[in-house]
């Protein structure tokens, strides 16, 4: 849980680039040791720091879609199951978890790294807000940059009426994220499409078969579905599927 909470820490920090007000909370802390001050001040307005963190908890389930493979795992689970023809077999929740556990599998060093560099600083009172957000995008920014096609970035950079930087290291963060969003879509239909095939052809198969003897009142879903699952769990699918997942990002 300790690591789920420091993953899940240190990439909400980096949210705080696309908030300008934050440019305001972010004053040094002279007892950092203390911890936050959670009493009202004398004006009895709500600190700000309390306003920043309940916002970035509300904004963590988007970090998560938009910041992180996570979207590309679920949109091909999704096409299995649809491959698979068996409708809610894997439930949503378990797909969603699944997706939730190899999303973690793959950020943990990516987190580790921005809760090093600018989580622990920032606890510390070395760094205010704005200069924790500085430390902690350049792993995020390399993380997303490695897996976002130059044509997205091309496209974005173009609607910002931004010149392309000379490095990626200056790329804004507002023009990496949609394009990283747009590539990991593109990827994951990719993927689906191909898991769509082998079963696309039993499908065909069995209603060629089906309809060649007759058994037009059969619904050829009947007998391909127990076909497909057979195939699927004879050839140990989810461990392939997953495998080359996992291997897509090394």
């Amino acid at each position: 849980m300790l690591s789920w909470g420091r993953c899940a820490t240190s990439i909400a920090t980096v949210i705080c680039c696309a908030m300008p007000a934050a440019a305001g909370v972010g004053a040094p802390r002279a007892h950092a040791t203390q911890g936050l001050n959670w009493s009202a001040p004398a004006g009895g307005s709500v600190p700000w720091n309390i306003v920043v963190l309940l916002t970035l908890l509300t904004l963590i389930p988007a970090l998560v879609v938009a910041l992180t493979p996570f979207a590309r795992l679920l949109v091909v689970f999704h096409f299995l199951r649809q491959a698979l023809g068996t409708q809610t077999a894997p439930s949503n929740q378990t797909l969603i978890g699944l997706s939730l556990v190899l999303t973690y599998f793959l950020m943990q060093p990516v987190g580790s790294a921005i809760y090093q560099s600018a989580v622990l600083p920032f606890q510390r009172g070395e760094l205010d807000v704005m200069g924790a957000v500085e430390q902690g995008a350049p792993p995020l920014r390399r993380f997303m940059l490695k897996f976002t096609r130059e044509k997205d970035l091309g496209l974005f950079l173009g609607l910002a009426q931004i010149p392309p930087p000379a490095r990626a290291e200056d790329v804004p963060m507002r023009i990496v994220v949609p394009a990283y969003i747009l590539s990991e879509l593109k990827t994951g239909f990719q993927i689906g499409a191909a898991l769509f095939l082998p079963f696309l052809v039993i499908d065909l198969v069995v209603a060629a078969v089906t309809a060649s003897i007759g058994m037009l009142q059969l619904p050829p879903v009947v007998i391909s579905t127990p076909l497909k699952i057979m195939l699927f769990v004879m050839v140990d699918g989810w461990n392939l599927l997953v495998g080359s997942l996992m291997k897509s990002f090394t």
